[in-house]
């Protein structure tokens, strides 16, 4: 689109510091996606190891007892099985517990049987996990590099805005180029803007993001596809181009300088009174890092709720049979849902137990 003149000193400009900003998400969101790529990995890798390497010698034994098998699914695909494995080989008795995840549409129940490896017999699984060992390993590998590349990916944005303002510190030639404001946000004093250059560069579209003091509008200088156009300047070689402010104060000029530039962005009113072309906002979107942050933290707010629900149904409950504590306790994972119905058992184990705490008889106590 063709662009005002921005009539710049032919010498090289320093840029106002931090003019590149790093959205507050970068910090909060890195470490807590991180965590559950780790957590999954951690969770799931060992059952998925040991399976492996039963499967490369598998033996099964006939007279090898599957107790307290159960399989859960959630969000209708994904599966959760575990149960306790009691068998004996070769003299040697054997007790262990197996928790295996996979994606599945199945309905119903599962039929599965005990295999050890012949070359480990220490190392014990369902048959039902073997079944479904590549349908474990690609979910396990496609969540992990899911989780792991999207952290990677927000350090490395991360890390090139780092980049950017360190570039930012010498004097450069400046480019001026158009950009297109996607979202903005008002909040304490200061005025939050994301955008891109897809305008004039359509292959990479690279978004960035900073923020003005109170006072400061961006450079608008029209609109394309119902979104504002600013005008933002490429300093040298660096990655991202910086969004310019209504009075070039992010641009080290002497005043009459400034007023210079800022001549093709002005226009006659009456009473000779100039104002810069800055008269309408960008039509205000919601920042996808805020829509992050406001789901992320409703999402926290139900797990905490739950959480602290479970804890007093277990612990202070007046009765097992409660609604929809036992569905939360049941949902729990393994070692927490056991320490629940210890708690409940506690103080009930003389009346039946409750959903998620019932053993095969579905009436006494797992």
């Amino acid at each position: 689109m063709p662009l005002p003149s921005l009539i710049l000193p032919d010498r090289q400009l320093s840029l106002a510091p931090k003019v590149i900003s790093t959205p507050r998400a970068y910090f909060w969101a890195t470490p807590i996606i991180l965590a559950f790529a780790i957590l999954l990995l951690v969770w799931e890798a060992p059952g998925v190891i040991r399976d492996f390497q039963i499967s490369q010698n598998p033996l099964v034994l006939e007279n090898g007892n599957v107790q307290d098998g159960r399989c859960t699914t959630r969000k209708a695909i994904f599966t959760n099985c575990e149960a306790r494995l009691v068998y004996a080989y070769k003299g040697q008795n054997y007790d262990t517990s197996v928790d295996i995840m996979f994606i599945d549409f199945h309905s119903g129940d599962y039929e599965t049987g005990l295999v050890i490896s012949a070359d480990h017999p220490e190392l014990a699984t369902m048959s039902l996990g073997l079944d479904m060992l590549w349908n474990r390993i690609v979910t396990l590998t496609v969540f992990v590099i899911l989780l792991g590349g999207m952290s990677l990916a927000i350090l490395f944005l991360g890390l090139r805005i780092w980049r950017v303002n360190r570039q930012l510190r010498q004097p450069a030639k400046l480019i001026p180029v158009p950009v297109e404001i996607t979202a903005f946000d008002r909040r304490r004093g200061l005025l939050s803007i994301t955008y891109n250059d897809k305008i004039a560069n359509d292959k990479t579209g690279r978004s960035a993001y900073t923020r003005m003091k109170d006072g400061q509008e961006p450079m608008i200088i029209g609109e394309a596809n119902g979104k504002a156009v600013g005008l933002a300047v490429r300093h040298g070689n660096t990655a991202l181009p910086v969004l310019l402010d209504s009075g070039l104060q992010r641009i080290g000029l002497t005043e009459d300088e400034r007023t210079k530039a800022l001549v093709p962005f002005t226009r006659q009113y009456k009473g000779d009174q100039n104002v810069p072309l800055l008269v309408e906002e960008p039509k205000k979107t919601v920042s996808i890092w805020k829509l992050l942050r406001v789901f992320v933290g409703t999402l926290l707010l139900i797990v905490v709720g739950l959480f602290g629900f479970w804890l007093w149904y277990v612990t202070s409950s007046s009765t097992q049979f409660q609604s929809p504590g036992m569905d939360i306790n049941n949902l729990m994972p393994a070692p927490l849902n056991k320490w629940g119905c210890d708690q409940l058992k506690k103080r009930f184990g003389q009346d039946r137990a409750p959903f998620g705490c019932v053993a095969d008889d579905y009436t006494s106590w797992k």
